[in-house]
């Protein structure tokens, strides 16, 4: 199909993008109609037929791997290397807890890690008496700076680096491939948090030199909420090991349930999911893998991302804090004499645009996604001029509707 009538049919499969201009993928992207369809009719299932039996137990397993396998077709993994988890944070958790941690060993990040990828870093300090060292890398734009940051930071005692393969604050784009060299040279294992990333560029892990890779399922996967995977490279799970024993499944034998332990990627899953948002996951990523296609999807999204961040670079009072040549599909930026929270809730009601504030950096940050239309994007940036052009004092009034009734 021509981008113009493959833009129609994917726009017309995400109902949400109806409701407003949809810009914040970053914490939870738009589902697919079908996804949500399919999600209905298993939670139908369970309501109308039950949850208990063994045959529906079985067919969850095989759900499962369906999701494994289509996670494993995004970030370039094998199926028996993916662990299914609840989100990106419970994949950076597993991946930090699973070092065998002794007292004055170091972990090395940034400054801009998700809470879900310092948290663990925290914990395991307060807990083992391990030391965490922050990477100076300024906003990520620069990857010589980078990597000479790294290149200090990580010490003959670091045991794990563990950062964003895309940051969530500024939306850069950070060398991990040359990051994790530095890290293994100094027997260092790399814990990528790649919850901005799979599904918005190509990832392929086995390149980047990760030994985990975590994935979260409702932003750029367009999954349910609740859902998550972790890859761990082979090699690394000697040193990665899960809190428990490994993955027991059950199968019938001769009308006796037997048991196997799983000493592959499923050896990180702790417990059970929500069965049809399992279903749903398989089925988002299904549907971006081939009904759109992740070709259009990456190539696409990195398009409307740039040229988003092309048309506020063009506002006066305007400050991008996104590097345009390292960026993927997130752009933040800033409005002189606003602050990021003031400015947002003026913009959300002038153009019905859904976006978000990176707090931190006193910023708005908008997810630009494959499925959003150009005329979309000049509409918010119009919206972003007028505000450039006022301060919140001198800003024209908001127009306003009023309904005369008894009610």
């Amino acid at each position: 199909m021509a981008d113009d009538e493959k833009l129609a049919a994917v726009r017309a499969a995400l109902p949400a993008l109806a409701s407003g201009i949809y810009l914040n993928t970053g914490s939870a992207g738009p589902l697919p109609a079908e996804v949500a369809m399919a999600m209905a009719d298993a939670e139908a299932y369970e309501r109308d037929i039950g949850r208990a039996h063994f045959d529906y137990f079985e067919d969850h397993l095989v759900r499962r791997d369906e999701a494994r396998a289509a996670v494993a077709a995004v970030v370039g993994g094998g199926l028996d290397e993916i662990a299914l988890t609840h989100s990106a944070t419970e994949g950076m958790n597993i991946a930090t807890w699973g070092i065998d941690w002794r007292a004055g060993d170091r972990a090395v990040t940034t400054r801009h890690e998700h809470a879900g990828g310092v948290g663990p870093l925290y914990a395991v300090r307060d807990r083992f008496g391990v030391e965490v060292a922050f990477a100076e890398i300024g906003d990520g734009s620069d990857d010589e700076r980078t990597l000479a940051a790294f290149d200090a930071a990580i010490t003959p005692r670091t045991r794990l680096v563990a950062l964003s393969h895309v940051l969530w604050t500024t939306g850069t784009v950070l060398p991990i491939a040359r990051i994790a060299a530095l890290a293994h040279e100094r027997g260092a294992l790399v814990a990528v948090d790649g919850a901005q990333a799979a599904g918005a560029i190509p990832v392929a892990v086995t390149e980047l030199g990760a030994d985990a890779y975590a994935v979260a399922g409702q932003k750029w996967l367009l999954g349910p909420e609740g859902m998550g995977a972790l890859w761990v490279a082979p090699m690394a799970r000697d040193r990665i090991r899960p809190a428990f024993a490994g993955w027991f499944s059950f199968e019938a034998v001769d009308g006796e349930g037997r048991g196997t332990w799983h000493q592959d990627g499923r050896q990180y899953e702790a417990t059970n999911w929500h069965k049809p948002s399992v279903i749903g996951m398989a089925r988002s990523i299904g549907w971006l893998s081939m009904f759109v296609g992740l070709d259009y999807v990456h190539r696409r999204g990195r398009e409307m991302a740039a040229r988003a961040a092309e048309l506020l670079a063009a506002v006066p009072g305007v400050e991008l804090l996104t590097s345009r040549q390292r960026m993927a599909t997130l752009v933040t930026f800033r409005i002189a004499g606003w602050t990021a929270q003031a400015a947002l809730d003026e913009i959300g009601p002038r153009c019905f645009a859904i976006a978000r504030t990176i707090a931190a950096l006193d910023a708005i940050r908008i997810s630009v996604g494959f499925f959003h239309a150009e005329d979309e994007l000049e509409r918010f940036v119009a919206t972003v001029r007028l505000l450039a052009e006022h301060t919140p004092e001198t800003l024209p009034p908001r127009r306003t509707l009023t309904l005369f009734g008894a009610t």
